[in-house]
């Protein structure tokens, strides 16, 4: 019987990142694109979305949740372009998890994330909780998320990020095929190769950590300081130990906001000036990553 889950990983000895320029870290941003495509009985769905945003504990109604809509809306209409000029003046690489349905409803973000040589990797065709859905309905919305994000940004996507998986995701995922790299993961400071559902399929872990979302969790960070302090504080853990990945999970809708893009931009500033950073699109990384370390039968 195959295990279902690995939980020795690369152990006491993790394998040489020899990240490009002799960096320290891998720095990789995400800025995650969901406004739009969120629970809504517009999108057909059976109640308001209640989650990630700074309604902390709404409760869904059956009917629109105008507040909450709104909150959502702020994220595309401002807090994206804000983010944007920050990272483009800063000429630091970003990663984009675009959910196929958000980025249809706004051509202007996704053409200005193309113009700024953004990956964008795909969040799925919905922001909704997988948790229960069918199967047979995840592998449909895979595969138009696939198709929205070709005709959407004129390429297929070589990343996948669902966020909110089923059971079902990341053997759907291999089965689709045509991923470099899945980031359903948190298991790992850097990439690994996943076995478990018949084709190796390399791995590039993400954060929940060092995530905004903690601004708008009951246990998170109240303010912008905390929200900075744990990014560097992160950083220079990872910076110490040396041959790591650091993620950072960005939303519109919550980093986007005035005095949170403040710490994030504090934040990379902090590691432009620490020159031992190779900060990279999340693509660039699995690139890396499978020319150094490509599968190997047997291996770890």
């Amino acid at each position: 019987m195959k295990p279902q889950r690995d939980l020795v990983g690369y152990g006491a000895t993790p394998p040489q990142a020899a990240w490009p320029g002799g960096a320290r870290v891998a720095v990789q941003v995400v800025i995650n694109y969901e406004e739009g495509a969120e629970n809504s009985v517009l999108n057909g769905d059976k109640g308001s979305e209640a989650f990630l945003s700074d309604m902390v504990g709404a409760a869904s109604h059956p009917a629109r949740a105008m507040a909450m809509e709104s909150l959502y809306e702020y994220g595309s209409r401002a807090g994206f372009w804000r983010l944007h000029r920050l990272f483009s003046e800063r000429r630091v690489p970003v990663t984009v998890f675009g959910v196929a349905a958000a980025m249809e409803m706004n051509p202007a973000a996704v053409e200005a994330m193309l113009a700024a040589d953004w990956e964008i990797a795909s969040h799925g065709y919905r922001w909704i909780d997988y948790q229960y859905v069918p199967e047979d309905i995840e592998r449909e919305h895979i595969a138009r998320a696939i198709e929205v994000h070709t005709h959407v940004t004129g390429s297929r996507p070589l990343g996948w990020y669902q966020g909110r998986t089923s059971p079902n995701t990341a053997r759907l995922v291999v089965e689709e095929g045509g991923f470099l790299y899945d980031a359903d993961s948190y298991a790992d400071d850097v990439p690994y190769w996943d076995v478990r559902h018949g084709k190796p399929q390399l791995i590039v872990p993400y954060s929940l950590d060092a995530n905004d979302m903690k601004m708008v969790a009951l246990n998170g960070f109240t303010e912008g300081e905390q929200f900075f302090r744990y990014l560097r504080d992160t950083f220079e853990q990872l910076r110490e130990e040396g041959g790591r990945m650091m993620s950072i999970g960005l939303h519109g809708r919550i980093a986007g906001r005035p005095a949170r893009a403040r710490a994030v931009a504090r934040f990379l500033d902090h590691v432009i000036a620490s020159g031992d950073a190779w900060i990279a699109r999340r693509i660039d990384i699995a690139r890396h990553w499978t020319d150094l370390h490509p599968y190997a039968a047997g291996a770890a």
